[in-house]
């Protein structure tokens, strides 16, 4: 319940988006990955949404500051599935880069769309998968998750400080006790800094095409999907 020790320190961050995600991250790439080492992180994801875009900047990054890399994607599928994917080895990676290709080829310039039967032709699923679950997620989309990613699949818990968490942990934890899918933290990032909430905002607004001062609750409550301490 909020208690936090010194002895917590291999943490790594598995659900970062950046500015390759347009109109939603707020950071550049290398940005997250230098305060990622700033803050002593053991491992920080790039997971940018259907887009490897980012990752060369990233690794160039990672590479100078000695910090562990994670690649990665982020993808919301048809049948309203949130997912993050990540890369183990070069096949999986390969895997991802296959997913993110077909998912752009199968939609207009600057979308994509994906569906089960995408996930079900990657050749191996090699891949590990966070599955963002929400208030209404099911028990039968867990199994079809585990059928898909055997061994390989989490349920990913974000706190946001929105008002909502106790809900999510409760329901993540039903959801997790019922399935036996064990839950990982991640902190859904948008950006490097707490300092770049006015971008984040006028990006969302951007996005939504409207003035800032009539966003009203479809803006954020607060700055904490930001890298934290």
């Amino acid at each position: 319940h909020g208690i936090f020790t010194a002895s917590m320190v291999e943490y790594a961050e598995l659900h970062v988006i950046s500015n390759f995600t347009f109109l939603r991250g707020a950071s550049h790439p290398e940005e997250l990955v230098s305060r990622a080492h700033e803050l002593g992180y053991r491992a920080v994801a790039l997971t940018d949404e259907c887009s490897l875009s980012g990752i060369v900047r990233a690794h160039g990054e990672a590479k100078r500051c000695g910090i562990q890399l994670l690649i990665g994607t982020e993808i919301i599928m048809e049948e309203s599935l949130h997912l993050i994917l990540l890369a183990t080895d070069r096949q999986s990676y390969g895997e991802i880069s296959h997913l993110v290709s077909r998912g752009r080829r199968n939609a207009d310039k600057g979308y994509y769309r994906l569906c089960l039967d995408d996930l079900n032709n990657m050749p191996t699923q090699s891949c590990i998968a966070i599955w963002k679950a929400d208030r209404n997620a099911s028990f039968e989309q867990s199994d079809q998750l585990q059928s898909l990613f055997p061994g390989l699949l989490w349920i990913g818990v974000s706190l946001k400080r929105d008002g909502f968490d106790y809900e999510r942990l409760e329901s993540t934890g039903r959801l997790s006790r019922k399935s036996g899918l064990p839950r990982v933290a991640c902190g859904d990032v948008h950006m490097h800094h707490p300092a770049r909430r006015p971008v984040r905002d006028t990006l969302d607004a951007i996005r939504l095409k409207l003035p800032l001062d009539e966003m009203g609750y479809q803006i954020s409550s607060n700055g904490d999907q930001h890298l934290r301490p």
